[in-house]
């Protein structure tokens, strides 16, 4: 069973306080770049708003999203253009996924999850595997989400779970419930068969 540290209502501000300690401590602790992987989505826009505000060496920062839809940067869809919008002002250095890069050890991985427990665009339906030889991939959701009828590049498990740190922000009670049958090991869902793969506590905001 997965060692989950819950922290209860936590508004964006706290969440970004708790986000930017651990870039501290870990900027404190190494001379290279810091690397970490964020969600796109609703949720984590807000959070990223309130941690570009922090007093942190951010040049020194290298920002990896889960996931993308394969989509120009300047469209609505796309999340690495909405995180380079905020990230890159105040100097971090945002990547923009493709198949041929080589996907560091991250500092801290940064997930959502769907209702259906994907991660990233890692669906039920895609079957991701633990033991992919691809840190990143290219695949076509089926079936593809009306909202967002995009093919997608995704990080893989492997690159997921190669990381410092482990947090997650899951919001409702519907979720909470896939997430905590996926720690318990109730299910094999993609969450589930990520958080099989870890030997660290993972922090999750709910």
């Amino acid at each position: 069973m997965t060692d989950i540290e819950y922290v209860h209502d936590r508004d964006a501000a706290q969440i970004a306080q708790w986000l930017g300690d651990r870039i501290a401590e870990r900027l404190a602790a190494k001379d290279t770049p810091v690397a970490i992987c964020v969600p796109g989505g609703s949720t984590p826009f807000p959070i990223f708003a309130e941690l570009v505000k922090r007093d942190l060496d951010f040049a020194r920062l290298e920002i990896w999203p889960n996931d993308d839809r394969i989509v120009p940067e300047d469209h609505e869809a796309s999340n690495t253009g909405k995180i380079r919008a905020l990230f890159e002002p105040v100097g971090a250095k945002v990547v923009a996924l493709a198949p041929d890069l080589d996907v560091p050890a991250f500092d801290l991985v940064w997930l959502g999850m769907g209702e259906d427990g994907h991660i990233a665009s890692l669906f039920p339906n895609i079957d991701p595997q633990t033991d992919d030889a691809q840190g990143i991939r290219v695949l076509t959701p089926d079936p593809l989400p009306p909202h967002a009828p995009f093919d997608r590049i995704t990080l893989t498990l492997p690159a997921l779970v190669r990381t410092d740190a482990l947090m997650f922000v899951i919001r409702g009670e519907e979720k909470r419930a896939v997430f905590d049958a996926a720690a318990a090991g109730e299910s094999d869902l993609p969450v589930a068969r990520l958080l099989r793969g870890v030997s660290q506590t993972v922090t999750c905001f709910t």
